[in-house]
């Protein structure tokens, strides 16, 4: 038992200075990154770490001591991660998120995208037409609290004075536009969650989404105000309504992976399908927190018809192109 101990306390003698300054490095790069190490000790930084990890190991083989053993084996794990993890900070994550991960997972969905964005399309004409046909098909499809007041029964100049209406205090427009995202968020999650049944319920959201556009486009053009309507809708609805197509286009995803996992497990295919759709939620979350600013601020701000459609359309190229181009060259 003495001989074992003394050759513990002579393998601690002849290491520890190695040791103790490995611990220094370390703290220091604990408080303040790598940059606070000067160049000589990034250098010397993996050298100390790859002796300490040959002293674990010697240290194992020869059975030292246990207390040693956790000392050296905690040592190693820190320094593994200060010298081996990648050191990216959340502004590094963000942009590689944004510029990267975000379109280039969309552009993978591209079919589904297509998919869900026709099936919005079809919902808003079918129910357009309708609507047009016999005013009263209106409440069924937008439901009398949604519909805000508004129904074929408003008269022309109830309507634009939604359209056009007085500008809320500044309270009331962050109230509001909290609460569209809130909404539009949780209708937007759960047409991507429930593509694990399926897709069929996400296919129901997405054309029911359609139906009450088209629904309450019908009704302002039926006092010939269609194009204030759409004004009013634009805005903010160009950055809304490709949310909503997105968690659509994310669970059709989803339903695809399950149904036809190819030459794949099931399992295996979902695990790679995931990660797509996870980038996919988490900028379409961004982009419903986006256009419920812009419905509850820019919206009631902006009162110019032109305006609003001038704002429309640049948010349509902007959207388009950062769909299509951003992040290409890179992936």
């Amino acid at each position: 038992m003495r001989e074992f101990r003394l050759k513990s306390v002579e393998f601690r003698r002849e290491r520890k200075d190695t040791w103790r300054e490995l611990e220094r490095l370390l703290k220091v790069a604990d408080s303040g990154g790598l940059r606070r190490l000067t160049p000589e000790e990034l250098m010397r930084l993996p050298e100390l770490y790859r002796a300490t990890a040959s002293a674990l190991s010697v240290a194992r083989a020869i059975s030292l001591d246990r207390n040693l053993l956790d000392y050296l084996e905690a040592l190693t794990q820190r320094a593994y991660v200060v010298v081996y993890a990648p050191k990216r900070s959340l502004v590094d994550l963000a942009r590689e998120f944004l510029v990267e991960g975000f379109p280039r997972s969309l552009r993978a969905m591209r079919w589904e995208l297509l998919v869900s964005a026709l099936l919005m399309i079809a919902g808003a004409v079918i129910a357009y037409t309708q609507v047009r046909a016999d005013p009263e098909h209106f409440y069924s499809y937008v439901d009398r609290d949604l519909a805000g007041g508004r129904g074929p029964e408003s008269t022309r100049e109830e309507l634009l004075a939604v359209i056009y209406s007085d500008v809320p205090g500044s309270a009331a427009l962050g109230e509001f536009s909290g609460f569209l995202f809130n909404h539009n968020a949780n209708i937007g999650l759960m047409a991507a969650a429930l593509g694990v049944l399926g897709g069929v319920p996400t296919a129901i959201l997405e054309l029911q989404n359609g139906l009450m556009l088209g629904a309450f486009v019908a009704i302002h053009a039926e006092k010939g105000i269609a194009v204030d309507i759409w004004g009013w809708l634009l805005i903010h609805g160009v950055t809304e309504l490709l949310a909503i197509v997105v968690c659509g286009a994310a669970g059709f995803a989803l339903a695809r992976a399950i149904a036809f996992p190819g030459a794949m497990r099931r399992r295996d295919r979902l695990r790679i399908v995931g990660t797509d759709v996870g980038q996919v939620m988490v900028g379409a979350i961004l982009m419903f927190l986006v256009a419920g600013l812009i419905e509850g601020v820019l919206r009631q701000t902006i009162q110019d018809r032109d305006l609003r459609f001038a704002f429309a359309a640049a948010s349509g190229a902007f959207w388009l192109w950062y769909f299509v181009r951003v992040g290409r060259a890179r992936t």
